[in-house]
């Protein structure tokens, strides 16, 4: 799994928690501009990263913490969209 995908999946799981169904009531609650939460959560295939800062407000916004936020398995074997594949 690549990273993005284990961030994204844990933001979607942690807005599930807090009980956020849509992009606007998690910008709403983090006060991330719009654009930046459509890059990293909409439908639009990128593989956009978060930066730190922003990562840390979206965990805020959604009652958690940096820690808990990685504190998952998903973690453990992911890779860097930028890698090549192995074989």
């Amino acid at each position: 799994m690549f990273l993005e995908e284990a961030i994204r999946l844990r933001i979607n799981y942690f807005m599930s928690k807090k009980g956020i169904s849509s992009l606007w009531e998690l910008y709403k609650n983090t006060g991330i501009p719009k654009t930046t939460i459509i890059s990293l959560l909409g439908n639009n295939n990128t593989n956009s990263l978060p930066r730190i800062p922003t990562l840390l407000h979206i965990c805020e916004g959604l009652d958690t913490n940096l820690k808990d936020f990685f504190d998952d398995d998903i973690f453990l074997d992911v890779m860097d969209s930028n890698d090549e594949i192995p074989k």
